[in-house]
């Protein structure tokens, strides 16, 4: 399997809007496999397509102890929000060593294609629910770093260009 490069925040290719996924085929799986090794790699709970330049509605989430309960999400969509909802605090790694408060539905039902290509129901709560909220909204082409202030997200934008300015120097 191959690691896929993570786009990071400011891009414009982050807000793309991401297409359904056609088929669950051959190429579908592979890019399923990477991005759980991409994600593993990162040390990150969850990956949604669009973060690694891919705009398709797939999402792969793992948010198990132990590392080893891959969720796979293809085409998800919310069929159901509790009224409740908390302020998480969230990071993202699209945006590395940022982290803010995010307010979230507190549960969520979502229907989505596993990686067999079978519509299932997941019902979340606690960081599950948060993460795959994090993660849908991605494939909407949004970054959790837009529900922040205007200032907030100017301050952290240009912290991430720095990082950027450096790197390639």
């Amino acid at each position: 399997m191959a690691l896929l490069p993570i786009l990071c925040f400011p891009d414009p290719k982050l807000h793309t809007v991401a297409s359904p996924v056609a088929a669950v085929d051959t190429r579908v799986r592979a890019l399923i496999a990477d991005m759980l090794d991409t994600m593993y790699d990162a040390k990150g709970i969850g990956l949604a397509a669009t973060q690694v330049d891919v705009h398709e509605r797939l999402i792969v989430i793992d948010v198990s102890e132990e590392r080893d309960e891959p969720l796979v999400l293809i085409n998800p969509e919310l069929v159901w929000t509790s009224e409740a909802t908390h302020l998480n605090e969230e990071g993202c790694l699209s945006v590395p060593g940022i982290y803010d408060g995010v307010k979230r539905f507190d549960e969520v039902k979502v229907s989505a294609m596993d990686g067999d290509g079978k519509t299932r129901i997941v019902e979340a709560d606690g960081l599950l629910a948060v993460c795959i909220q994090h993660e849908m909204d991605h494939l909407m082409g949004k970054v959790f770093v837009e529900y922040l202030s205007p200032m907030k997200r100017d301050r952290i934008k240009k912290k991430m260009l720095k990082v950027l300015r450096e790197e390639r120097a």
